[in-house]
Order: C-alpha cells, then structure tokens, then sequence
C-alpha cells in the first residue's frame, strides 16, 4: 500500500436488496476517500447493473487483488466469476449464494491481513441463525449503545438462558468493547430487567450477576425495568446499556437511531460492523434507500481501528509496576450514589 489510510472492505450484500445503492451513495462525497481506502468486495456486472438502473454516477475502480487497491478511488474487488441475474425486491437462492461468495472472499482476504476493518452490506436474515454465540451484539447510534445477552431466541426459552453466568460474561465483553473501541476510560452499564416488573429472576439471577461484576470492578448498575428506563430517558446516564433479548433492545434502539444505527460484534478479534437495517427489498431498485447507516457504519469501524491501536498501544510495551496500588473506588461510589438516588429499584427499596 503506498499511504497509511485504514483499508476498509466493504461486501456488497444480497444482490437484489439495496447494498450497492447504499455504498455508492455513501461514496458520492469524494471526502468519503479521505479517511479511508475502500474495496467492495462484489461483482463488476451486477455493481455497473445497480449504478445505470438507479442513474447513480459514483465512479469506481475494477480490481482483482486487494493489494492492488488504490487509495485515491473506490475499488471494487471481483470476488467471483460466476453470472448474477439481478431481480430487484426479490429475495432470491442466486442473490443470497452471491452475497454468500462475496462475504467467503472478503474473510479470506481478512486472514491474510489484506484490510483493516470489514463492513457488510444487508442481507436477509438467517432463518436458522446460531443459538449460542460468544460474541455480544452490540447495537449502536449517537444516543445510546445496547447490547444483547440473547439473540434469535423464541420468548418462551429466554428465561432459562439468562444466567448470571452470561450475564457476567456479556456484561465483561461490553466493558472491554467500551473501553478499547469507544476509548470510554469508566464506563458505566444498565442492566435491565427480564420481566416487566421486578420478580425471582431479578432477585436471584440478574442482581447477584450485577453484585459479581462491581467486585470484578465493572460498574454495573440495576436491574431497570426497560418500559421506565427509555420512558424516563435513564439511558442518558449510562455508556451501554444490557438488555437480557432481541425485542426489549432493538425496539427502543430503533426508535432512538432512526436511520442512523449500525451493529457490531464485540468480543472478537476483527471488526465487522453492519448497517443497522436488512436488504430493503421493498424498496431496492427505486433509488429511495438512505445510505446514512452505512456511512456511519463505515464512521464507527474506521473510529474503532483508531480506538484499539491507541488503547493497544501502551498495552504492548507495559512499565513494570514498581508498588502495590490500592484499586481507587471514587468513582464507583459516585456513580453509585447518583443511581440511587435518581434510579432506585424496588429491589433496592
């Protein structure tokens, strides 16, 4: 690579849905290739279909390898060969395998090391995805960050997976992700409720997972009911947010980011981000998709490489600690404070 500007491979989704309308609209501002090189991982075929039926005129560069990118032009990489009949808003076995081959391509090219951060376009969701996932689904926008201890989980077994085992385990993930990709030196965590009132599993699961975090050293605070706590606006006082399923974050998320949130993976080692919307197949063709999400999906990946080589940095070449240092709990007694008085539970009454 001739310059340092962060690689960002971008795959270009279902090909029937919006991806390709949403990255060239998002790379129409020419100071978009600024910040970073970006290489869609894609078909040339379907890409020039997409632009000339929707008259967009965001100009790309055709490569073959990742290393040939060139850093002053949207790069577009031939991730295979194969013929693509494009049928827009038609969610289609051919439309979802390219979407398939593009994503295997591009995670190659991530083992290689051959880009900095991966950013995928929508696809329709999988509808047998994985029941257990280390990882933690974080959801983020301007106002809030949610993650979820449960994901595509049926109502009726999501209290017998909410333990306080994955509580802590979810809850540690969350605050290494806040601290290393958001550089939020202290950050502070709302634990929300499982029931719609205050109950055994409050009691005995979700409170001592709370109570085993604050002595890991992990400010952890709650259990909140969620109808109260976005009612209220609570969420103002915290830096993430923990919702014990799907429905009891995404909803209030999506009614905080508006066309502005992206999701991401913590807990593991690459940064993959998404838009925080799906193919769009009710509208894809008509050149009415809001690209925003995917240029902020782009902004927070970019930003999160940043925020690990900074906090990652000191952490490679550590000073020897030369005394014992007592653990300050200032902060955790403030915060504390400031939680009971404002946001008392009645498990705390």
């Amino acid at each position: 690579m001739e310059d340092n500007k962060i690689r960002v491979a971008i795959t270009h989704g279902d090909t029937n849905g919006i991806g390709y309308e949403v990255i060239f609209k998002a790379f129409e501002d020419p100071m978009m290739l600024e910040l970073c090189t970006p290489i869609i991982y894609g078909s040339p075929k379907v890409a020039a279909f997409h632009r000339k039926a929707m008259e967009l005129e965001t100009q790309y560069h055709v490569i073959d390898n990742a290393e040939d990118a060139n850093p002053s032009k949207l790069n577009l990489l031939s991730a295979f060969d194969e013929e693509v009949k494009v049928e827009f808003g038609q969610p289609t076995d051919e439309s979802a395998e390219a979407a398939r081959k593009a994503m295997a391509r591009a995670k190659e090219d991530l083992q290689k090391g051959l880009f900095d951060v991966l950013v995928t376009a929508p696809v329709k969701s999988n509808p047998n995805p994985p029941r257990e996932d280390r990882a933690l689904t974080v959801m983020v926008c301007d106002r809030v960050r949610v993650g979820l201890v449960t994901t595509h989980l049926p109502i009726k077994e999501v209290a017998a997976a909410v333990t306080v085992e994955k509580i802590v385990e979810k809850s540690t993930i969350f605050h290494t992700s806040l601290r290393r990709d958001f550089r939020i030196s202290n950050p502070r965590i709302a634990v929300l409720a499982l029931n719609p009132r205050l109950g055994t599993e409050e009691e005995h699961i979700i409170k001592p997972a709370i109570e085993a975090l604050e002595k890991n050293g992990i400010q952890a605070f709650g259990p909140y009911v969620a109808d109260e706590f976005f009612g209220n606006d609570m969420y103002n006082e915290f830096d993430g947010v923990l919702a014990m399923y799907d429905d009891q974050g995404v909803v209030p998320f999506k009614s905080l980011s508006h066309e502005y949130g992206v999701k991401l993976k913590a807990g593991i080692s690459a940064i993959v981000v998404t838009p925080d919307h799906g193919p769009a197949f009710d509208i894809a063709g008509k050149g009415e998709a809001d690209e925003q999400s995917m240029r902020h999906a782009i902004y927070t990946a970019i930003d999160m490489f940043r925020h690990r080589a900074e906090y990652d940095e000191p952490m490679s070449n550590p000073l020897p600690k030369l005394y014992h240092e007592k653990r300050e709990d200032g902060d955790k007694a403030r915060f504390a404070v400031r939680a009971k008085d404002q946001f008392k539970t009645p498990l705390e009454k």
